[in-house]
């Protein structure tokens, strides 16, 4: 049963972590520090709503500030009673008159917005004593529907029909929740970050395959686009034609050579090629899906908000849809993209620039309650020994939490 908890006060920590020996680098970020924009909801309780959203260091802290002034929107709310109808509040946080001009619905405020927004559902997870993932399964469509903005989106998802989209999963929910005992697939995006050298690369392809992974995913994006042809043949030819690869090149392409790249990338068969080009232009990403069919575009990871990803899958050039909880408004926003994804039948396929500790719920979710395909989910290690529940991946699966809550608890100094 849950309980009655008002939020006290809210408040922002700073908090980063440097990465060594070429971690976390691709073709645009070099010398990457991973950074949460933490949101922390102090109660007249001993429960506290810990959010976050993540940046790669340098304006962190103007993230903090901007949570430090949403927080008025939720401070001296009861939990229950906020999130009853939390879609209005997170409106209300997303068009604060004295931010919207910064935005609107993108940059810094929105970062803040999904810190705020990530709390509230830690904490409200943490007041019914159960983990994320079950206390979404567990509401009723209109429940779920209720926590979600859907301005702008009146031309493709209404109210009406986000409850349809729900409500027409209903009856074969149970047959899904068989991922609760076998857990959520993983894949490996750490064998090959920009920054290491082909031995490496090959070190950890075998390293990853030992410990159960099947995919695994490359940065690309070189000056020169000889690298990553032979880099990319190299994880191919180390991992076997029966492995799935993925390659990211981090936005570094323009139009006329990601389709010159992609063309030479394809006889390597990759699943996907991920955010080739800048994520504002949907129609170069129309273009290039025609040029280099069949091979397959993934993006989302940059992609600010659900109406440009609106934008994206009525263009139909996103085949799978990356969207990142602390990267768009929060798991509201979050859904309500799944939900438009379910609707133009693209998977959902989550960006974790978080180490996937929020994302292991919202996949869950995905499948059982929406109807999703359950693909992968992205796993970086980095920062795990951070978390106080950090995920837990067995022979190259997701476990599935039990603690109460999101998993974003973070241990402090």
């Amino acid at each position: 049963m849950s309980k009655s908890i008002i939020i006290k006060k809210a408040s922002s920590v700073d908090v980063r972590f440097k990465l060594t020996d070429g971690a976390g680098s691709d073709a645009v970020h070099t010398t990457p520090i991973y950074a949460y924009a933490v949101c922390k909801l102090k109660t007249d309780s001993n429960i506290e709503g810990v959010g976050l959203a993540f940046t790669l260091g340098m304006g962190n802290n103007l993230v903090c500030q901007a949570i430090d002034y949403l927080a008025k929107h939720i401070e001296g709310r009861e939990i229950n009673e906020l999130m009853s109808n939390f879609g209005k509040v997170s409106k209300a946080m997303a068009d604060d008159p004295n931010f919207r001009w910064l935005g609107p619905h993108k940059g810094v405020v929105h970062l803040a917005l999904a810190s705020v927004t990530n709390a509230c559902f830690d904490l409200w997870a943490k007041a019914n004593g159960i983990p994320l993932w079950k206390l979404l399964i567990d509401l009723p469509s209109e429940s779920i529907v209720n926590t979600l903005d859907l301005s702008y989106l009146e031309d493709v998802m209404t109210r009406e029909e986000a409850i349809s989209i729900l409500e027409k999963a209903l009856p074969s929910k149970t047959e899904r929740q068989g991922v609760l005992s076998t857990g959520y697939r993983g894949y490996d995006t750490s064998i090959g970050w920009f920054n290491y050298s082909d031995e490496k690369v090959k070190a950890n392809i075998k390293k990853a395959m030992d410990a159960g992974f099947t995919a695994m995913k490359l940065k690309v994006g070189s000056e020169d686009a000889t690298r990553d042809i032979r880099r990319a043949h190299l994880v191919r030819n180390t991992a076997g034609d029966a492995a799935t690869i993925m390659l990211d090149v981090n936005q570094q392409w323009n139009l006329p050579k990601a389709i010159e790249v992609c063309k030479e990338l394809k006889n390597i068969n990759p699943f996907w090629i991920e955010e080739p080009t800048h994520p504002d232009d949907v129609l170069a990403h129309v273009t290039l899906a025609k040029e280099i069919a069949p091979i397959k575009l993934a993006l989302g990871e940059h992609v600010p908000n659900r109406i440009i990803f609106k934008n994206y899958l009525q263009s139909e050039c996103m085949h799978f849809n990356q969207v990142d909880a602390v990267r768009v408004g929060g798991i509201s926003e979050f859904i309500t993209i799944s939900l438009m994804s379910k609707k133009y039948n693209v998977p959902v396929v989550p960006h974790v620039g978080d180490m996937g500790q929020i994302h292991q719920h919202l996949v869950l979710f995905n499948h059982i309650s929406i109807g999703h395909e359950a693909i992968f989910l992205e796993h970086i290690p980095h920062l795990k020994t951070h978390f106080k529940y950090p995920v837990q991946i067995i022979d190259g699966y997701y476990q599935v939490p039990q603690q109460p809550g999101m998993s974003t608890d973070l241990k402090y100094k």
